[in-house]
């Protein structure tokens, strides 16, 4: 698995919660990611990672060396060949890369000539997240970078991670004709949901009695979550005394330090606990009444796995996907969101309470919402496996297979 990882935690997180779906006693599972937090996840057997030098997303287009001082080529070029070097000495059955259909400027390019040439059994899948943004800017992007005319000679099947009946990028990113047919909507990927006392336990860690109203706050990685956090304590300044609820914060861990600081400082005077980052943030959401977070694809899945209400305030540059997201699911009634220019202590804090009136009605929305992805992407690995045996396998058994 490939995983490019240049801004935030949601591409590794998205790539363990597969891998660790995926792994089994047949299966060994190696993650190629320049994640420099990867090693704070806790690995499964039968899953492990190679770290290839992390680069840190400053525009669209431009990328730099993010702890190593070296110029951005030869880190693009040290990452290059590491891929590279790691298949070719790995040799996998099956191979996917996340979000990028050339990885970060076309590294992962090699890689995946070098498969078509040397290890034609190797299968190649594009994993997409439900929305990379509107419309119009991916169609020009995969135009300019002559992306469409090489996905169908480079993957064998590309994976949307959601519902077409919600969003449907085959169309609304014009798929090239000779791809449509190896395209699979896998549905959203759920998360762990543990079961037993997981809501008391955490309740009582952060002494949150059981009749309290618990609010929890995260923005994913944090690198620019910063504003959200701002105003949820600018509510909490202009109503100092009627929010009648508990609130714990995870900045995330690349929001600014000096930044993280302020909010810890500036939340305390309210009695709201901050942590910088949490490994299983999904218990927290279990935990709480309502979760306010920005829109991203793996905020949004552990929401739906927890099923608890959610507001969500997402980012609209320099992508509008949070914002489309947002909207979409809002449309199926299973998530409200505020729009960025419309927040103000007063439309927050009644946007909050409308939410918390009717928390039933979004969490039996969410409750009949099925989240299919890892069970999909289960079947297509063993539809892999069984098509490389029946190609290994005697012309006499793969006919008789064929015909079975």
């Amino acid at each position: 698995m490939y995983s490019h990882d240049t801004y935030g935690l949601g591409h590794i997180r998205r790539t363990m919660a597969i891998a660790n779906h995926l792994r089994g006693t047949n299966t060994n599972i190696l993650i190629l990611t320049g994640s420099p937090i990867a090693g704070r996840f806790a690995l499964p057997s039968q899953v492990d990672f190679v770290r290839i030098p992390g680069m840190i997303k400053k525009t669209n287009d431009e990328y730099r060396a993010l702890s190593i001082k070296i110029d951005d080529q030869q880190a693009l070029s040290i990452r290059t060949n590491i891929i590279l070097a790691t298949a070719q000495t790995f040799k996998p059955d099956l191979f996917i890369v996340d979000k990028e259909p050339f990885g970060l400027k076309r590294e992962v390019l090699p890689t995946l000539e070098w498969f078509k040439e040397a290890t034609p059994h190797t299968q190649t899948v594009l994993g997409l997240r439900d929305i990379l943004d509107d419309p119009e800017v991916i169609i020009s992007d995969w135009q300019n970078r002559d992306i469409y005319a090489h996905l169908s000679r480079l993957f064998n099947e590309i994976w949307i991670y959601g519902n077409r009946e919600i969003y449907d990028p085959v169309s609304l990113y014009k798929f090239p004709d000779d791809i449509k047919d190896r395209v699979v909507f896998t549905g959203y990927i759920p998360r762990i949901k543990k079961h037993g006392n997981v809501r008391k336990k955490v309740r009582r860690r952060y002494r949150i009695l059981p009749n309290d109203i618990f609010v929890l706050v995260t923005t994913g990685g944090g690198g620019d979550g910063f504003d959200v956090l701002d105003q949820f304590i600018a509510m909490h300044d202009y109503f100092p005394t009627s929010l009648p609820f508990k609130s714990l914060i995870v900045t995330g861990p690349f929001m600014p330090k000096r930044k993280r600081e302020e909010i810890r400082k500036r939340g305390k005077v309210y009695g709201i606990k901050t942590l910088p980052f949490h490994s299983r943030v999904e218990e927290l959401m279990q935990a709480a009444d309502l979760v306010i977070s920005m829109g991203g694809y793996n905020t949004i899945c552990e929401i739906l796995t927890q099923q608890t209400p959610a507001l969500i305030i997402p980012r609209e540059t320099p992508r509008k996907e949070q914002l489309i997201r947002a909207q979409c699911l809002k449309e199926k009634s299973l998530i409200d969101y505020l729009g960025w220019h419309e927040i103000t202590p007063q439309r927050l804090r009644d946007k909050i309470f409308s939410i918390l009136d009717h928390k039933e009605h979004y969490s039996e929305a969410m409750s009949t919402f099925e989240l299919t992805g890892l069970d999909t992407m289960l079947k297509r690995l063993k539809f892999f496996r069984n098509q490389n045996q029946d190609q290994s396998a005697p012309a006499a058994s793969r006919s008789s297979a064929i015909r079975s």
